[in-house]
């Protein structure tokens, strides 16, 4: 869509393959400056329509000896604006600007310790010197020589060049990484690159975005287009309608496909806030019959999510067109993209890696009908999302919702598909959910839910012989799902949950609990 970065201040993130690059735009946007991550190899173009005030260069799986090793735009070094290298981004400074980078030392991973020889703005009012800090290494090679107007300000016992510095040239490298959590002053230290150094404002808020957003979706939807929505209820596809028909009014349509394996009332819960606060032309569609006769009896997993991509396309697809006979036909289809959906199709390897998971995404739709995308979203990380939303006054129960997958309960449901079990488990979830709000840890668990496992147990009801399904239950806490620790409940919550999970619903009488991390494990089951 039309492009709404016109920020004064901003930074290039040069994206050289590291796992954590797009927590360093995390900690810059949370600083209030806008940025924008590109992998290396479109680097120079987006240097020259961005502009950027500053550079941040990432880290890397790569060595600076590889074959064909990424490299900066040498025009960054040429500019006269601050950069920042990082890891890798240390030694590709060093390495561009003739310093030497060997291999073959003591590798570092993990935590370390530096402590500061030098003053330096870089920690400025966070970091003494004298004093040793924790930060986070995950290094291999290292630089051995710098170049020519560096000084080492920062070592650690195995990084004598901890963090590298050309204040006169306003060049920082540091060989550990800032951008991460297990370096507990490191956003301290990227907003004093952002400020201090680049002298950048905090103009980046989702009060500016928004109205820039609502301009950009008038200009290119023009006076008289139309657009329709698939509302999932979710938050990415609630927040972009929302936006929409702030920009646009009555000429957004948005349809709510129920497919028949969402939570308990849910389906309504989200036309009833929508109808009763909102002025938006929604209609849902009650597929869920068609959706779970097509299901029944399935276990494979991706042919569940086959089937239920290809089922929400044909729905889609069908109401679309119902629209358009009634003189409300659409040229324009709005999806709630996110950035990091953005930033994996234009990976570092250069290949497009992302997959349509969620019912919500209709994937291939825009070319089988002609319509051009609409997509207000694509430059926010999922709590910038929150934020806008709390910012166009969704309601913080709304927004806070745990994450929900497109499949919905489907995979959540291991096994053959039927409608028996597919209530069961949506009851048990119901209750679960229900344990954790009266026990205040709602918003403490990044995602929670129950799982109907396809294994039945001999069980012991009063005087009777049960033979019952098994319910797990799964919580964890993650930032942003890439990585996730299981939730350390008390155990006197858990076997309360499984009590009442037990007594209340039929055809359950065993509930385990899940303890797996990610990796090695998933979040969902399925």
């Amino acid at each position: 869509m039309t492009d709404i970065t016109s920020h004064t201040d901003n930074i290039l993130i040069i994206d050289f393959g590291s796992q954590v690059t797009q927590l360093i735009a995390r900690r810059v946007r949370e600083a209030g400056v806008y940025c924008e991550i590109v992998p290396f190899q479109l680097a120079d173009e987006a240097y020259e329509r961005l502009k950027p005030k500053a550079v941040i260069l990432s880290g890397s799986p790569a060595s600076v000896h590889d074959d064909n090793a990424p490299l900066a735009p040498q025009k960054v070094f040429e500019a006269d604006i601050p950069v920042l290298g990082i890891c890798y981004g240390q030694q590709v400074t060093a390495h561009q600007l003739g310093g030497k980078v060997e291999g073959g030392h003591h590798r570092e991973f993990g935590r370390a310790r530096i402590t500061i020889h030098k003053e330096s703005p870089l920690f400025e009012g966070v970091w003494e010197v004298g004093k040793d800090y924790p930060v986070w290494m995950s290094h291999g090679d290292r630089v051995t020589e710098l170049p020519e107007g560096f000084e080492v300000i920062a070592t650690s016992p195995n990084a004598p060049l901890a963090i590298a510095v050309n204040e006169k040239r306003r060049y920082y490298t540091t060989q550990f990484h800032p951008e991460v959590v297990h370096t507990p002053d490191g956003a301290k230290l990227l907003s004093n690159f952002v400020h201090k150094i680049a002298g950048l404002k905090s103009d980046w808020s989702m009060a500016a975005y928004r109205e820039q957003a609502i301009q950009a979706i008038r200009d290119q939807v023009g006076p008289e287009g139309r657009v329709i929505c698939a509302l999932s209820g979710g938050v990415d596809s609630s927040v972009a309608a929302l936006l929409i028909n702030e920009a646009i009014g009555d000429r957004l349509s948005c349809i709510l496909v129920d497919h028949g394996l969402m939570r308990m009332g849910e389906a309504q819960q989200v036309v009833e806030m929508f109808t009763e606060h909102y002025n938006l032309d929604l209609k849902c569609i009650d597929a869920s019959d068609e959706f779970i006769a097509a299901l029944e009896g399935e276990s494979d997993p991706e042919i569940k999510r086959k089937t239920i991509g290809r089922m929400f396309i044909e729905v889609f697809e069908r109401e679309a067109k119902a629209l358009a006979e009634q003189g409300k036909d659409a040229q324009f289809l709005a999806q709630g993209t996110l950035y990091p959906d953005v930033i994996e199709s234009v990976s570092f390897t250069g290949g497009p890696s992302v997959t349509i998971k969620s019912h919500h995404n209709v994937g291939g739709l825009p070319e089988r009908m002609n319509m051009q995308l609409v997509e207000p979203l694509r430059e926010l990380f999922k709590d910038e999302v929150r934020l806008l939303g709390k910012e166009l006054g969704l309601p913080d129960s709304f927004i806070g919702r745990h994450p929900f997958p497109g499949p919905g309960l489907a995979i959540r449901c291991p096994g053959g598909i039927s409608r028996e079990k597919l209530e069961i488990l949506r009851q048990a979830d119901a209750i679960y959910l229900d344990e954790i709000r009266k026990a205040g840890l709602y918003d403490e668990i990044w995602q929670a839910f129950a799982v109907l496992l396809p294994v039945q147990t001999v069980g012991v009801m009063g005087d009777g012989r049960t033979y019952e399904f098994v319910c797990a239950l799964r919580a964890v806490t993650s930032v942003d799902g890439m990585t996730a620790d299981f939730y350390h409940y008390d155990m006197n919550f858990l076997g309360n949950a499984a009590t009442r999970i037990i007594n209340e619903v039929r055809g359950i009488n065993r509930v385990v609990y899940d303890v797996t991390s990610k990796p090695p494990g998933t979040i969902e089951w399925e």
